[in-house]
């Protein structure tokens, strides 16, 4: 039985208006993303990646198009609760006021209900029990990066959008939050669609992979024939590109 996506995109277009003038970011982008999946957003910088990302989850609205998300345009759904389907992390993880546990009871006072217990969810994310009343703003950028995924699993997400979460981390405290959001798709069924321009990373944790360029999805492919046989003359010259910049 074929599953139906768990996000569709419709000829989606966005522009935003700088100085009095329309600025075009995305043109005409149609696609798919499959549950439980891991979908990675490749591409040049201002190319349009995050902008479709907090498409998502209604950070901002298509000026043209539709996003399906699990059978109803995201304009549809109340706003709380597609956000609460939908979570997003981003680069600079916010931490709020008080301590990790204060941060990991986000959730709760928000809405009076919460899927997992702090204990729970510290001991999912790897990060040391005896950090649950240490001040929030004192961890490192790799455990601020757990504590914000935490927080997305508290509200039992089952989509969640990654936008360069690991761009200011240490090499060690990358692969653990690479682990951690893979241990997320394959043990809680999360789906999970990621921005990153870091191509090796993409390689590692990616299903399929879409390049986005100029605000243009140029290619859909698994992540073996994406990296290993491209059919677009310009996923080519963007990964002869990559591949000079780190020489």
């Amino acid at each position: 039985m074929i599953q139906s996506p768990v996000i569709e995109f419709k000829s989606v277009s966005k522009h935003f208006i700088q100085n009095g003038e329309r600025k075009p970011v995305l043109h005409g982008i149609s696609g798919t993303i499959q549950r439980n999946s891991v979908v990675v957003f490749v591409g040049p910088s201002g190319s349009g990646k995050s902008t479709l990302l907090s498409l998502c989850n209604l950070l901002i609205s298509p000026n043209e198009g539709e996003i399906i998300v699990e059978g109803k345009e995201v304009r549809e759904w109340n706003i709380s609760k597609l956000r609460q389907h939908v979570g997003i992390a981003f680069q600079n993880a916010p931490v709020l006021d008080g301590t990790v546990e204060d941060n990991l009871l986000l959730t709760y006072k928000l809405h009076k209900k919460q899927t997992y217990s702090v204990e729970q969810l510290i001991a999912f994310t790897g990060l040391p029990k005896n950090l649950l009343q240490q001040d929030a703003r004192s961890l490192s950028g790799g455990q601020k990066q757990k504590l914000s995924l935490a927080r997305t699993l508290a509200n039992n997400s089952s989509i969640l959008l990654l936008d360069e979460i690991t761009a200011a981390l240490d090499p060690l405290s990358t692969h653990e939050v690479e682990d951690l959001v893979l241990r997320l798709n394959k043990e809680e069924n999360k789906t999970v669609v990621w921005v990153t321009h870091d191509l090796a990373q993409a390689k590692r944790v990616g299903d399929l992979v879409w390049l986005i360029e100029d605000g243009r999805l140029v290619e859909r492919a698994s992540v073996q024939d994406f990296f290993a046989a491209p059919t677009h003359e310009r996923t080519k010259q963007f990964l002869m590109g990559e591949a000079a910049w780190t020489l």
